[in-house]
């Protein structure tokens, strides 16, 4: 048996696919007489369309990941899967000409008439490579492309087995693909080590009982499909095979888009999220059908990264873990500083990790973290069920910039129950974040996620939930199979109003520009504290605490305190007690100054200790625009047909 995985646009240029990784390795390890093969239609489509357009790294980037809300990048393959085009061509162009540059209305439209060109093509090669099955993955805005290969696929090869899965077919999304798009023999829905190996067998065989393959869409008799029901329990971590990226390295070399990225290993040592198991963040879908947190053995997820990085030379790795596993910390990251390897990383944290704990992070290579912050304020945060402070979350911008590692976080607004009255003191204390490392972009309002407790559970504050815009004018079907087949729905705006989402920008926007610039750190001498600053909002330029009672108080700030919990700790190593009144006008008056931050009652010092904070943050903004937000562009890509 032959089988073709195919990783079609938009999946990132930089990164293998871990999803068909995995597969590959699944088939020849679990299906006996069988061949895997992996089809990097990305890099093709890559090399196929600069030799017709102006077409660039940013503008994949865009079209990957940058216009996941906006769906430019399904609609741009949505001809190609009608065979038409110019389909709903005027609908795309009154939606999106108030949200488009006209430069990228341009593009989308010329890369919209085209790439059924393209797509005909690769059928064809998909084709001539005479593959009993060919197993298409589709994550973020892959699915158009996908269908329409397929569809393509099919057209030629009327005996082609063609199999769909991946993110966007998880639950309700799969069924809905299955039905919609008779072509796809069979979707696979949930994690695929197994059932598509199973799959794969029943095939091979010609007697397997497909109602036995948990998750899997199959026609009946009569056409019809046929859903399974959904797997009872995640795979255990031991189950979770490593990938074989055979062939990427080698694809990637010979492509135009060697030139445009740096590549980079994906890993995975753990799927779920361990906190949402306890509080699913209200806004978040990022673990579709399970959250129960499993992680593999210490001793299998280090010897699969240095595996991968001896195998590839390749530093440079993405872990998508969507949480790290903290006894990874005393287990795995003290291995990598052993091993001698300069690995640069990147991982999502929780972000209330202490100062020593982010430091065993930059000294194993881990320089991107994506802590989740989404706010500075308690109240919000909390209605988010996020489980962290305003001020904790400010600690851990201090603390990674002291410890050398870049953060890429969110402004998130939009939250039922939030107030402009809880963003106003934030507003106001931006300018004193300024050295810190600033969201990516302004502000964004929350989307609606399928799987997350806004979309499972109106009565947080989300009713009449529709499908968002975009998949109404890239396909052709009713709204009720539409809701079936989307991750992101619109609805009511809840939260707070344009005028404060305005100044939060504003605020933002100004912190993004002067960032390179601004500066704030401090020495402890022991008996004196020297701050200095350099920012735009403050006159003051250096700063000398000497009074034994500031001191005491400056060094409790190293962690979020109360007033009371101040007075009484500083007493305690001064014996010298102060009044609440005193206490306060001192933190008041270090507020103004940008030296402390507060929130909901707690204050927190903002000053990293001196180290060179120039190299500390150098590439940061070169590289954060790569790094995947929270939401659905921040889905860890699943075992492909899984």
């Amino acid at each position: 048996m032959r089988v073709l995985l195919v990783n079609m646009p938009w999946s990132p240029i930089d990164l293998p696919s871990l999803a068909l990784g995995i597969l590959k390795r699944s088939v020849d390890e679990r299906v006996p007489d069988a061949t895997c093969d992996v089809l990097h239609a990305n890099l093709e489509f890559t090399d196929w369309i600069t030799r017709r357009t102006e077409f660039t790294a940013q503008d994949y980037e865009y079209y990957a990941l940058s216009s996941y809300f906006l769906g430019c990048g399904d609609w741009v393959f949505s001809s190609a899967l009608y065979d038409d085009p110019e389909w709903k061509d005027e609908e795309f162009t009154r939606v999106m000409t108030p949200k488009l540059r006209r430069s990228r209305m341009r593009m989308t439209k010329e890369l919209h008439r085209v790439v059924p060109e393209f797509v005909e093509e690769i059928a064809r090669a998909i084709v001539a490579a005479e593959p009993d099955v060919v197993g298409f993955t589709s994550t973020f805005q892959q699915n158009t492309a996908a269908l329409a290969a397929a569809r393509h696929v099919k057209a030629l090869a009327p005996h082609i087995v063609t199999v769909m899965g991946g993110a966007n077919c998880d639950s309700e999304q799969g069924a809905a693909v299955h039905r919609n798009f008779p072509f796809v023999d069979h979707v696979v829905r949930g994690e695929g080590e197994s059932a598509f190996p199973a799959l794969l067998t029943a095939l091979r065989d010609g007697t397997g009982d497909l109602t036995a393959v948990p998750g899997l869409c199959h026609r009946a008799p009569d056409g019809s499909s046929v859903a399974n029901p959904m797997a009872t329990s995640p795979l255990p971590p031991a189950a979770i095979l490593p990938p074989d990226y055979s062939g990427y390295f080698e694809r990637l070399a010979t492509s135009v888009a060697r030139n445009w990225v740096e590549p980079k290993l994906v890993v995975e040592g753990a799927r779920g999220c361990w906190w949402g198991e306890k509080h699913h963040c209200t806004f978040c879908g990022l673990n579709g059908s399970f959250m129960q947190f499993r992680s593999k053995s210490p001793e299998t997820f280090y010897d699969e990264i240095m595996d991968l990085a001896a195998r590839h030379r390749v530093l440079d790795m993405y872990v998508v873990d969507n949480i790290l596993d903290m006894k990874y910390l005393s287990t795995v990251l003290p291995r990598i500083i052993d091993s001698g390897y300069d690995l640069r990383m990147h991982i999502e944290i929780k972000a209330n990790m202490r100062r020593a704990q982010l430091k065993t992070l930059a000294d194993a290579g881990l320089i991107y973290v994506q802590p989740g912050i989404e706010s500075l304020n308690s109240r919000v945060l909390d209605l988010m069920d996020k489980g962290v402070s305003g001020c904790q979350n400010v600690r851990m911008l201090r603390d990674a910039a002291e410890t050398g590692l870049s953060v890429s976080w969110n402004y998130l607004h939009g939250f039922p129950g939030e107030t402009d009255d809880d963003y106003a003191p934030v507003i106001r204390q931006i300018p004193a974040l300024e050295h810190l490392n600033p969201p990516v972009d302004l502000s964004a309002r929350i989307a609606i996620e399928r799987f997350s407790p806004y979309f499972d559970k109106p009565e947080l504050g989300f009713t009449g939930l529709r499908p968002e815009q975009h998949y109404r004018f890239t396909y052709d079907l009713p709204e009720e199979e539409l809701y079936d087949l989307a991750y992101v729905f619109e609805a009511p705006a809840r939260g707070i109003g344009e005028d404060t989402v305005e100044a939060l920008n504003a605020a933002l926007a100004l912190w993004r520009k002067r960032h390179v610039d601004a500066r704030l750190t401090h020495m402890d001498l022991g008996e004196r504290i020297v701050l200095v600053s350099r920012r735009s909002g403050f006159a003051w330029r250096t700063r000398e605490l000497t009074d034994p009672y500031e001191i005491a108080v400056f060094r409790l700030l190293d962690q979020p305190h109360s007033v009371a919990a101040l007075r009484r700790k500083a007493a305690e190593e001064t014996s010298e007690p102060r009044g609440e009144q005193e206490v306060r006008a001192l933190l008041d008056g270090w507020v103004d100054d940008g030296i402390v931050f507060t929130d909901a009652g707690q204050y927190v010092h903002l000053a990293p200790s001196a180290v060179n904070q120039d190299l500390l943050r150098l590439d940061f903004m070169r590289h954060t625009h790569r790094v995947r937000a929270d939401g659905p562009a921040a889905r860890a890509e699943e075992p492909a047909l899984s």
